[in-house]
């Protein structure tokens, strides 16, 4: 089961993504390892704000796509709404 993430980096900006175990790849990023996401390297501390199973790799990749076609303030209403 595929999932999308969001994560709010500590000036603020926020990251996307997608992952079979979320746990598992958010401490990636947050330890900074080698198969952390280079744009959140330097941003700590990062916090897990949103997470939602989608299913297929396909539909997580089409639906962080769509997330990431959203504004800031399109994206603190969809946490916002959980």
């Amino acid at each position: 089961m595929w999932s999308v993430y969001i994560i709010r980096c500590a000036d603020g900006t926020f990251y996307t993504g997608i992952s079979t175990d979320v746990g598992r790849r958010f401490m990636e990023h947050s330890m900074g390892s080698p198969k952390s996401a280079k744009y959140l390297r330097g941003r700590t501390p990062l916090k897990l704000i949103y997470q939602r199973a989608i299913g297929t790799r396909s539909e997580a990749t089409i639906e962080e796509c769509r997330i990431k076609g959203l504004t800031k303030a399109q994206k603190i209403r969809l946490v916002a709404n959980l």
